[in-house]
């Protein structure tokens, strides 16, 4: 720009660096200023086996301190100031404080200390340690390790800070000779705040993990879950483009059977062909997408979905890999909707499985009961003979199971039995497109 001298440039430039780093220090300050003054309820947690265990024994632990530091200002000065006694009592008692709410405990207990001190400097012979008891310190570090353990570590600096400058303040300008503990003190208090924030951030960091597995679990249920709908929904897409396939055909083949059909009569039935070949072409266009991209041969996208009429089938299959199962009919068997059929077949066929992955050497039973208002399954198995290997499954069969009963209007219950077996109950309707609500 005109008038601006390469000086000038080099300052704007230079006062924008120093903007920055100077900005980030006053929202730090900020910060710390807003978590130092903060007197929330913050409850130190159960500590998981023991219970309230650890608790119990920072009050015991209070208690005796407590009284050994006013043994300590009682046998130094006689008799005890009341500004001295009552530091003494409140700093046992910040400790206490310090279970619930951490920071207004560390103030008390800061404040205390730095009464005691000047009140005690004129009053404490010459040679006792100053400005602070040595109970008094054991106090104050269980105060900084309670407060490192629930407030973020800049929480706890800053702490530590302001309870060594007031310490200093104490030591600039003594009454008399002391023996003075600051530096020792300052390890202690130091220590207590390092161990403190190294316990919180592990335990933060362990929550977090807790968190992203939790969130990646339900994460995978819910991928599974689309999964398994789709399937479903590819294989009563099957259905559905069978059924609307016969309309047609029998829409076209009905004028044929009729010696003089009426032109309403042609009319009617061009319009159903016509609309049954609209909605199979608009299935197959949804199929075209729900299909997997997966290696499955072109016989496998186009082969019939199974009904109860393969069961045996099924039930030879899982013989031959080595499953003892039987199967028990009651009832008079009557055709199904496909919808049912499918969904009966899909759940003798997980329930099998998941029998062969997780019971090796049980035996299964599967018995299917007709009944007038639906159908019934129930697959059981005993306890396995064996301990079951790694299972190569992704663990979401029951998921699948109760979404096909689910979407039908059925019931699914599965559960374990008595003898240490596992059982599979479905309640299917005999017409899903009545009984579902």
């Amino acid at each position: 720009m005109p008038g601006l001298s390469g000086d000038d440039e080099g300052e704007t430039v230079s006062g924008g660096g120093v903007a920055r780093p100077v900005g980030a220090v006053r929202t730090v300050l900020r910060a710390v200023r807003e978590d130092l003054f903060r007197a929330a309820r913050d409850p130190l947690p159960r500590q998981g086996m023991l219970g309230w265990l650890p608790h119990v024994h920072v009050v015991l632990f209070a208690l005796v301190v407590g009284l050994a530091n006013a043994g300590e200002y009682a046998n130094a000065m006689d008799p005890v100031t009341v500004p001295v006694g009552i530091c003494t009592v409140l700093q046992a008692g910040s400790v206490a404080l310090a279970l619930f709410r951490p920071v207004p405990a560390m103030w008390l207990s800061t404040a205390a200390l730095f009464v005691t001190a000047e009140a005690a400097d004129g009053r404490i012979p010459v040679g006792r340690v100053w400005p602070w008891s040595v109970s008094g310190i054991a106090l104050h570090t269980l105060v900084l390790l309670l407060l490192s353990l629930r407030v973020p570590t800049r929480v706890s600096i800053a702490a530590l800070v302001i309870t060594l400058g007031s310490g200093m303040v104490s030591a600039a300008s003594p009454a008399q000779t002391h023996n003075q503990v600051l530096s020792r003190a300052a390890i202690a208090f130091a220590t207590a705040v390092v161990v403190g924030a190294s316990l919180r951030t592990g335990r933060v960091a362990r929550d977090r993990l807790v968190e992203q597995e939790v969130l990646t679990a339900e994460e995978r249920a819910r991928r599974t879950l689309l999964e398994e709908r789709g399937r479903i929904a590819r294989e009563l897409h099957d259905v559905v483009a069978h059924h609307m396939s016969v309309i047609s055909i029998q829409a076209q083949v009905a004028p044929h059977l009729v010696a003089e059909p009426s032109d309403e009569l042609r009319e009617n039935l061009a319009g159903i062909r016509e609309n049954a070949v609209q909605a199979l072409t608009e299935l197959r266009r949804v199929l075209g997408v729900l299909r997997s991209s997966g290696p499955e041969s072109e016989a496998a996208r186009h082969a019939p979905q199974p009904t109860l009429d393969r069961l045996g089938a099924l039930v030879a299959n899982v013989r031959a890999a080595g499953l003892d199962v039987v199967t028990e009919t009651t009832g008079t068997p009557r055709p199904l909707s496909p919808g049912t059929g499918l969904c009966a077949f899909r759940i003798v066929q997980e329930a099998l499985s998941n029998a062969m992955r997780h019971a090796p050497g049980a035996r299964v039973r599967v018995l299917i009961g007709y009944r007038p208002a639906g159908l019934a399954v129930r697959v059981t198995n005993s306890a396995p003979a064996r301990a079951p290997g790694d299972s190569p499954g992704t663990g979401h069969g029951l998921l699948g199971m109760r979404e096909r009963a689910a979407m039908l209007g059925g019931e699914l219950a599965t559960g374990p039995t008595p003898d240490g077996g596992f059982e599979v109950t479905a309640l299917l309707p005999a017409d899903p497109a009545e009984d579902t609500p």
